[in-house]
This record gives structure tokens, C-alpha cells and sequence, in this order.
């Protein structure tokens, strides 16, 4: 009885029970995005004022000590990528305990103001970093939305709207690919997807796994190539198949999958005793942006009866493009699709759409638990509707909105004309790549990753040196880019070659002026290396 009182309190809306409050909070708050996160954040010329001191510090927390080095430090009229600090120092910036007393809205608000001043500006035109970058402020305003709503995606009952719009975004999705019907879902990101059409794979070919588990199971066996994505394995080992159960083919000098040696790799898992079952191909690797062939993919597969996916996530929307989609040709005749609009698209992350050509209900099938609180079979609409038990979550995200009102302003044409532009502007940066001194291609590029050593001048005409490879000075560079905040582009070794940068061409912002700026910037930061 001490409790009831507060039932009748005022509601819980913010610390103070006030609403009109939390409406003012979140006002500023909006402001404070569009100012610091859109307007500052996406600049990379507007002129950068006086350095205004994040509150955390007045409010008493120890201001750390910037970084130095003449050679690290950004152009003066440039927004920068980031605002580089070490963790320790981060820490005590943004004073990251949590109290038992709260804190006030000015307080809140300066945090707000910390998060993002210490955040990584992807948005950026100088953020190379990641094979996601740029922004669209219709999927942006999508993505409030859907924050705003914050409903899950299982039940017609409690999301109509994004129940059907789900469906009608997946079948667009799915007529790209090919298919006249199918089935769908959208997975917390790509691997994800990947996992999901294993775990497909694996139930067409035994049911009995779903009820008796691996005990069901004969060893089996599914191939990939080795540039795959990372998650094919992880996914094996999630999935208690193992990581020796995924067999390697071979690749060609530009990272294609071979057939040939696809043929040979089944024919060795079955004279091992290992059941074949799926091919996971790829459509835009992450490294080196390589195609797989899938027509010739597709024949072995249906020779073996194999379970054909395609991981598309990265290369999946140049099926947006009347000029380049050649390269996916083929993915028609795939089991399975995964693919990320929130890479090339700019839909915002997550985005991830796992694509079946089944129409007999696999998904639920092989997921389903008819959970009788949630999916009642006596509702008073179609229970067709609940698709919830269609995924392994129970609480699923609304991840459609974004991509369908960024499809709804922009309409297929102005999608094509961001993925056209994407590769005009990687084939310019390759043309003024090969006209400087310092400039190395690992290859010529098909798709918008960009792969390329610079080489320093102390190196330059040694590269038939012993230690020429140990010597190539990518993670230096990347340090010193990320300390001064100009710009991030992500670099790697890849087999017997030393490390290269990969540029990846994807925010619809950029410009010529963009790619002139990155050789500038390598070359400034790597001039006395």
C-alpha cells in the first residue's frame, strides 16, 4: 500500500515529469544533429570558427591534450573526419560513469555535443573507410521514423504499415534480382543474411536437423571462395557445422571464383564422405570488388543439385544499373540473395535484405515456433501477415522505412544515376592515379574499390629490394590521416602482396575535387617517409 500513491503521479515523460520538457530536450537535440552531425559534419570546406569548449569540461570533467605533429595536423579549412583521441583520454572527456543521481537537461545536451564531436563523421566526403559512407536525408528521415514509432516488425497487429511495406520493398528488391516471386526478410546486417541462408540450405536438404539437430547430420560440405566474407565461416561454426566444413576454391588473379576448381573441390568433399550441399558465391568482394561468374556458377550447381546463395551485400545494388548490372549476370538463377542497401545505396545502416527465390514457406518452416502469446491462430486478420515467426529473432527492427521513402524521393532513376556516378568517379581516381609519381594500382578496378600502394620516395625504384613489401608505409599514413582527422581510408595486405590502401567510392556526395584531395593528402602526409 506505500506504493499506490504513486500511481497516481504525474507520467514519467522526463526526470521532472514534465512533457513539455522532454519536447524542448529533444527539439534541442534535433538541432544540435542537424547542426554538428548534417550541416558541420558532412562539410569538407566550410570554414571551422573558434573551438568552442565541449560543457563536460566546465562541468568538471579534465580537458585532454590534443594531438601534435606538423605533419598530422588538418588543413585549416577543412571539418575533419574525426577528432582522434586516445581511450584513457577519451574517457575522462566524456565521463562515461553512471551515477545514481541524474543529470540536467544543459548537461544532457553538452553530452550530446561530446558524443558527436568524438565520433567519427561518416558522412563525411572524406570517409573512405568502410564500404558504407554518405548520407540521404529521406532515409535519415526514415530512420527517425522508425526510431520515433518503436514497434517490432513480427506482428501485423502491432506494425500494419511496415508489415506490408516490408513485402512490397522486398519484392522490388527481388524483380532486380529476377524473380517474379519469392519470399524475403531483412537481417541485422549481412552476415547475418549469409547465416540465414545456410541454416535454409541445410533444412531443404534435412528437415529432421530442425527437431534431432546435428545428430540428423552426415558431414557436410559447402564451398566458397577464398576472397568470401568472413562471416561464411563464422557462420559454419554459429551453425555447429564447423569451419572445416567449409571448402576453399580457388580464385583467379583477379579474385574471381574459379569453376573449374569448384567441380574439383566437390568432387574431393565427396570422395572424403562429406554431403555437398551449398555454394556460397560473391558479387563484389570486399577487398578487391571482385564478380564471381555466376552463370557458370550456377551450371555446377545444378549438375550437383547444390543450394546456390550469393552474397551480394556490397555489389547487389548494380543491379540498379542498366549499364553495369552485367556484372551480377546470372544471380537470377541463385537459391538465395543477400543484399546491404545501406552500402551503395547511402539507406543508412542497418539495412540487409536476405532474398529467396523459395515460394513454399521456407523461411517459416525452418524458423517457426507458433508461439501461441504471440501468434495466435484465431486473430480476427490474416495470421499471413505475422512474419515474425518467419526469422530466428523474436523482436525485430523496422529497417524498411528508410529504403522505401529513399526509393519513393529519389525513384529507381535517381538510385541508378548514384550508383553510375559512383563508378565514374572510381575510374577517374584511377586515370589521375597513374599520372602521379609515388602511385601504384594493384589491379584495374571492375567495381568502386580502388586498390593502390603509395609508395614513399625513399622507396621509389627500390621495389626489387628483399624487404621492399615490409617497407610500404600504409599504416603509418593511416595513422597520421586519423590523427590530424583529414580523412580515413582502410588498407590491408591480401596474400603475398604487402599492404594497400582500399578505397571504396560510394557516398553520393563526392567529387572530382574529393579524389584530387585524397593523392593531395597521401602525398603531404607521406612526403618525408
Amino acid at each position: 500500500t506505500d506504493f499506490l500513491p504513486m500511481a497516481d503521479s504525474k507520467p514519467l515523460c522526463s526526470r521532472d515529469g514534465d512533457p513539455m520538457a522532454a519536447e524542448a530536450l529533444l527539439r534541442d537535440v534535433f538541432g544540435i544533429i542537424v547542426d554538428e552531425v548534417i550541416r558541420k559534419g558532412t562539410s569538407a570546406s566550410e570554414k571551422v570558427g573558434p573551438r568552442v569548449e565541449c560543457r563536460c569540461t566546465r562541468l568538471g570533467q579534465p580537458r585532454g591534450r590534443g594531438v601534435p605533429g606538423p605533419r598530422t595536423s588538418a588543413p585549416a579549412l577543412s571539418r575533419q573526419v574525426c577528432e582522434w583521441k586516445e581511450p584513457e583520454e577519451l574517457k575522462q572527456l566524456l565521463d562515461l560513469e553512471l551515477r545514481n543521481q541524474g543529470e540536467a537537461s544543459e548537461q544532457i545536451l553538452a553530452r550530446c555535443r561530446a558524443v558527436i564531436r568524438y565520433s567519427v563523421k561518416t558522412c563525411h566526403p572524406r570517409f573512405f573507410n568502410q564500404l558504407f559512407s554518405g548520407w540521404d536525408p529521406h532515409a535519415l528521415a526514415g530512420r527517425i521514423v522508425t526510431e520515433s514509432l518503436n514497434t517490432s516488425q513480427y506482428t501485423y497487429e502491432i506494425a500494419p504499415v511496415f508489415v506490408l511495406m516490408e513485402e512490397e520493398v522486398l519484392k522490388k528488391l527481388r524483380a532486380l534480382v529476377g524473380w517474379s516471386s519469392g519470399d524475403g526478410v531483412f537481417c541485422p546486417g549481412g552476415s547475418i543474411s549469409n547465416m540465414y541462408a545456410v541454416n535454409l540450405a541445410r533444412y531443404q536438404r534435412y528437415p529432421d536437423c530442425k527437431q534431432r539437430g546435428l545428430r540428423a547430420l552426415p558431414p557436410l560440405a559447402l564451398f566458397t571462395s577464398k576472397e568470401c566474407h568472413y562471416s561464411i565461416k563464422k557462420g559454419a561454426a554459429f551453425l555447429g557445422l564447423g569451419t572445416d566444413s567449409v571448402r576453399i576454391v580457388k580464385t583467379d588473379e583477379r579474385g574471381k571464383m574459379i569453376p573449374e576448381d569448384l567441380e574439383r573441390q566437390i568432387g574431393l568433399a565427396e570422395a572424403e564422405g562429406a554431403v555437398p550441399f551449398l555454394v556460397s558465391a560473391t558479387s563484389g568482394t570486399t577487398v578487391l570488388g571482385a564478380f564471381d561468374p555466376l552463370e557458370a556458377i550456377a551450371d555446377v550447381c545444378q549438375r550437383h543439385g547444390l543450394w546456390l546463395h550469393v552474397d551480394a551485400a556490397w555489389g547487389g545494388s548494380v543491379l540498379l544499373s542498366q549499364t553495369h548490372r552485367h556484372l551480377l549476370d546470372g544471380i537470377q538463377r541463385a537459391d538465395s540473395v543477400a543484399w546491404n542497401p545501406h552500402k551503395l545505396l547511402t539507406a543508412g545502416l542497418q539495412c540487409s535484405a536476405l532474398l529467396l527465390r523459395d515460394t513454399s514457406n521456407l523461411l517459416r518452416r525452418c524458423h517457426g515456433s507458433q508461439a501461441s502469446y504471440l501468434f495466435q491462430q484465431d486473430k480476427f486478420y490474416d495470421v499471413a501477415l505475422d512474419t515474425g515467426d518467419k526469422v530466428v529473432q523474436c523482436g525485430r527492427r523496422v529497417d524498411c522505412l528508410k529504403l522505401w521513402l529513399m526509393w519513393k524521393a529519389q525513384g529507381g532513376q535517381g538510385l541508378e544515376r548514384r550508383v553510375d556516378q559512383a563508378f565514374a568517379l572510381a575510374w577517374y581516381l584511377v586515370e589521375e592515379l597513374k599520372k602521379r609519381e609515388g602511385f601504384e594500382l594493384v589491379m584495374e578496378p571492375e567495381f568502386v574499390n580502388v586498390c593502390f600502394w603509395f609508395v614513399p620516395p625513399s622507396l621509389r625504384g627500390r621495389q626489387k629490394c628483399p624487404d621492399y613489401s615490409e617497407r610500404l608505409v600504409a599504416p603509418v599514413l593511416k595513422e597520421r590521416m586519423v590523427k590530424a582527422g583529414s580523412m580515413m581510408i582502410g588498407y590491408q595486405p591480401h596474400g603475398t602482396r604487402g599492404n594497400f590502401f582500399r578505397m571504396v567510392v560510394a557516398n553520393p556526395a563526392l567529387t572530382r575535387a574529393d579524389m584530387d584531395f585524397l593523392l593531395n593528402e597521401l602525398e603531404r602526409l607521406g612526403q618525408d617517409l
